[in-house]
């Protein structure tokens, strides 16, 4: 894959070059916004950006790239305690996080999902559904359908682990980046409920996706 990794701690930043470049990513780096900008006209599969630099915040960063480059995975680095980066790094349009220290084993895994998802067809069609993350489309029986942002975003994270059952707390993380405002599991009930009456034949018994008592839901791959 072709990476922008943007630290300023120059012993971080050549120890994760090291560790992707052998894994055979090409990467550039940048170790300043203003340099940075003369870099991401290049197109990126993915993006690692710390947000604490000597002349601003990689969060600049993070809108310009989202906003020329609408499907590189965007990574951002944060120290331990900055909620409120996370919260305003997800409404910036970042896909994932990670708090400082951080093992580089455990971001090379990050990379690593990317790439599989890269070279896996983003195009997942089933027998009712057909979900394009890449064009931010989906299909039901031959049909497109609209969806709402709330709606987009929980049945993304249903998707991304299809066949797997996500906790209510996990879905409401992935509607939080929505406005920052607070989200109860009410909302979770209502989008559910929505999403089932643009994708189930019958709502009412549905069968894509189901509830799993106690727990939470999960998507069919039918």
């Amino acid at each position: 894959m072709h990476i922008f990794l943007l630290e300023d701690d120059n012993s971080l930043q050549r120890g994760i070059e090291l560790k992707l470049s052998k894994e055979g990513h090409a990467i550039i780096c940048a170790d300043t916004v203003a340099s940075a900008k003369t870099k991401i006209n290049s197109m990126f599969d993915m993006a690692i950006l710390d947000l604490n630099l000597p002349d601003g915040s990689g969060m600049e960063i993070c809108g310009e790239l989202r906003a020329n480059q609408s499907t590189a995975h965007i990574l951002i680095l944060t120290s331990n305690d900055a909620e409120t980066d996370i919260v305003i790094g997800y409404e910036m349009g970042t896909d994932d996080y990670m708090t400082k220290p951080f093992s580089l084993s455990v971001l090379l895994a990050k990379v690593n999902a990317v790439q599989r998802r890269l070279e896996n067809p983003a195009h997942s069609q089933s027998k009712a559904v057909i979900f394009d993350s890449i064009k931010q489309t989906v299909e039901v029986r031959g049909q497109a359908i609209s969806l709402t942002r709330n709606e987009w975003r929980l049945f993304y994270a249903l998707w991304q682990n299809s066949g797997q059952t996500l906790t209510k707390d996990r879905l409401l993380e992935s509607l939080w980046d929505i406005n920052g405002d607070f989200v109860d599991e009410n909302t979770i009930a209502v989008n559910i409920r929505r999403l089932r009456e643009k994708v189930e034949e019958n709502p009412s018994n549905p069968t894509i996706i189901e509830n799993v008592r106690g727990i939470g839901y999960r998507l069919n791959n039918l």
